[in-house]
């Protein structure tokens, strides 16, 4: 029976590629399913024997410390070279998308603290 390597939901698609050429050089049959159209599946990386799980899962384990060391560095360059995203950057590019965004979460932080409002008036 297949079982669940890697859940699909936000993960980057060089991550994806990544692990599905790990699993192909350790010879483990592996197979992705893609997340539905609705947001409803997320899709994934399953494998296909069980017997090969365990050792999947092992190499899963020191891909994701190596790439998390990598990418954390990455993103310190970034922040040293001044290239990386920052709330400002995004904001000089994006300022209708920010202040939507700030928009809905004023919005939503409204509707949840209403009925307390409510309640003591």
């Amino acid at each position: 029976m297949s079982k669940l390597l890697l859940n699909l939901r936000n993960v980057a698609d060089d991550e994806i590629q990544d692990v599905a050429a790990l699993l192909d050089q350790a010879g483990i049959a592996h197979y992705r399913t893609e997340p539905s159209p609705w947001g409803i599946s997320s899709g994934g990386i399953w494998i296909r024997e069980d017997q090969d799980h365990l050792r999947a899962r092992a190499l899963m384990a020191e891909y994701q410390e190596a790439r998390g060391v990598r990418v954390r560095a990455e993103r310190e360059a970034a922040l040293r070279d001044g290239t990386a995203e920052t709330f400002g950057s995004l904001l000089q590019r994006r300022p209708l998308f920010v202040a939507a965004v700030l928009l809905g979460m004023v919005a939503a932080a409204a509707l949840v603290l209403l009925p307390f409002v409510l309640l003591r008036g």
